[in-house]
């Protein structure tokens, strides 16, 4: 069963939660391209969509990003 719903923005602390690193660990595997890189929702507030996250959460030892 396939839903039209709209991938959700997951900010900091929920990713932080749902993924278990450090916000130091977060940005350098974003840095390298190991980690999906965020949206900017406003002038100064940004997050991850859902999907991505969860992509990431899947695999996370060969995830990169492009795939």
């Amino acid at each position: 069963m396939t839903t039209d719903a709209p991938d959700r923005i997951l900010r900091l602390d929920a990713v932080l939660d749902r993924t278990g690193l450090s916000r130091s660990t977060l940005y350098r595997k974003m840095e390298h391209g190991t980690f999906p890189g965020q949206i900017k929702i406003a002038e100064r507030c940004a997050g991850w969509r859902e999907s991505a996250v969860n992509a990431w959460l899947q695999n996370p030892m060969s995830y990169s990003v492009g795939e």
